[in-house]
């Protein structure tokens, strides 16, 4: 069995806290590891978070002025994405597969830390692309647990 779901939201602080909300419930919900469940929380906070503070410009129209999210649990593994319409990451963040820690950018390097792999990228276009995933474990009563 296999849940995935997908988020148009407002670039607002409240939607950080409402895409972390619905991931813990459905991680909860599905028998998750509560410490795997909180790492895959916390870089999906950093990476709405970014969303909601580059993602946009002022050329860019209101109704663009969202980001989208989408996770995927399927079998062992849970994957996210985030997209924003935003001026996207600068060449050498694109380039490395994970961000070098400097002043700006703490986020990009605890997703990567939190996560087994990342990928920063820019969409067709415009935009910032964040996807990363992680190896889940289950708890014993978990409803989706992998054989």
């Amino acid at each position: 069995m296999s849940i995935w779901w997908s988020l148009h939201l407002r670039r607002e602080a409240a939607s950080v806290s409402l895409a972390r909300r619905l991931l813990l419930g459905t991680m909860e919900t599905a028998g998750v590891d509560p410490d795997i469940s909180f790492d895959l929380s916390v870089a999906l906070s950093e990476a709405c978070a970014n969303a909601v503070e580059h993602g946009g410009g002022t050329d860019v129209p209101e109704e663009a002025e969202a980001y989208h999210v989408t996770a995927y649990l399927d079998g062992d593994c849970c994957r996210i994405e985030v997209t924003d319409s935003g001026p996207g990451f600068p060449p050498a963040t694109v380039a490395r597969r994970r961000p070098a820690l400097a002043e700006h950018g703490r986020g990009l390097h605890l997703i990567a830390e939190l996560s087994d792999h990342v990928r920063f990228r820019n969409g067709p276009g415009r935009g910032a692309v964040v996807s990363f995933d992680k190896t889940l474990k289950w708890r014993d009563d978990a409803l989706l647990k992998v054989s």
